[in-house]
């Protein structure tokens, strides 16, 4: 099982480029993200988004600011057409809108500044100046399904989604076939809270979940997630006995996990599903920055290490079989469902 993400040459490959010399295109070369409203401490997707722009913006010794790395945060859906048009007007090179929610206000940018180089993370916009960064969620959700139902007690486990679409549909329905590939007699509760940005309406769902008997939950939901693991450190100070598990998303999210019991710590985080967002910002923004940007689809999955699970807390007994169903689906064994019902 591998714990840490590398996409460094499997973002190039799948690009379909040999790794470049970083010369910059012109004297000073800037990049930005316009973040989703889970903003860039949700310990999840945007963070990640960042996390890799500022690694690229330390490398090439620049700072945070206009004439370097920047990101743009986004309180509400109405703020991304405005946040996009900042970003144009402050003459940033490339910039990124990090989430499916921008996918409109992208393109319709894209169109209105055609020699400008824009990237989104988790959508299709298919203009020739927009770079798109996708990933198979599914495959990694179906280990953390897998994962699931190996360690369950109750023989139920839930999921958390935040809003309802296609790229969160992608992670219920990898993590629901990832469940019934082991046992198809779990329960599975599903609840989505209907935002990306609201960890007491995750907390909520997440002790009515632990309170009707499931006792592993993933969690899809950026910030919302928050509250899931608040629930949960909740439940197990009031309560050491209880044995209930959280399954991270994006990020490693191992340390959310962690409560202190007696002086001792316990860790509640079973596994994180892991993204490469923050690699593949970096990548592409070097890329631009290169010449060598290229428009079009990116897809990254379990075969090019663009999404994985980490080993986290899962029994040294279950990891064997974790790995064996990891092989069938890059072998092309399993075929993974990326929609609910399938």
């Amino acid at each position: 099982m591998k714990k840490i993400i590398t996409l460094a040459a499997s973002v190039l490959s799948v690009v379909g480029l040999a790794a470049p010399t970083i010369v910059a295109a012109q004297d000073a070369f800037s990049a930005v993200i316009v973040t989703d409203i889970g903003g860039v401490d949700d310990k999840s997707f945007n963070q990640s988004a960042w996390e890799g722009l500022s690694a690229w913006g330390e490398e090439q010794g620049l700072e945070q600011g206009l004439d370097g790395f920047e990101y743009i945060q986004s309180n509400s859906d109405s703020d991304y057409v405005t946040n996009l048009n900042t970003a144009v007007q402050s003459n940033f090179d490339i910039i990124f809108g990090i989430g499916f929610k921008l996918e409109t206000a992208i393109n319709d940018i894209a169109v209105q500044y055609p020699d400008r180089q824009f990237a989104i993370v988790d959508s299709v916009v298919d203009q020739p100046n927009v770079a798109s960064l996708t990933f198979k969620d599914h495959e990694a959700s179906f280990l953390a399904g897998v994962a699931a139902a190996l360690t369950t007690e109750t023989d139920h486990v839930g999921f958390i989604g935040g809003v309802e679409g296609v790229v969160i549909g992608r992670f219920e329905a990898g993590f629901v076939a990832g469940v019934q590939a082991v046992n198809p007699d779990i329960e599975i509760s599903i609840e989505y809270a209907g935002s990306f940005a609201d960890a007491p309406k995750g907390r909520q769902i997440a002790a009515a979940m632990y309170s009707n008997g499931a006792d592993v939950i993933f969690h899809a939901s950026g910030a919302t997630g928050n509250g899931l693991f608040s629930e949960a450190k909740d439940i197990v100070s009031n309560d050491p006995e209880r044995n209930i598990w959280v399954i991270g998303v994006d990020l490693d999210q191992e340390a959310e996990g962690i409560v202190t019991i007696d002086g001792e710590e316990r860790h509640l985080t079973l596994t994180s599903t892991l993204k490469g967002v923050g690699e593949a910002v970096k990548q592409f923004t070097e890329l631009s920055q290169a010449g060598e940007f290229e428009g079009g689809n990116h897809v990254f999955g379990l075969a090019d290490g663009g999404v994985e699970i980490s080993e986290g807390n899962i029994a040294e007994e279950h990891l064997e079989t974790i790995e064996e169903y990891r092989q069938q689906i890059i072998d092309g064994d399993i075929e993974v469902p990326e929609v609910p019902g399938e």
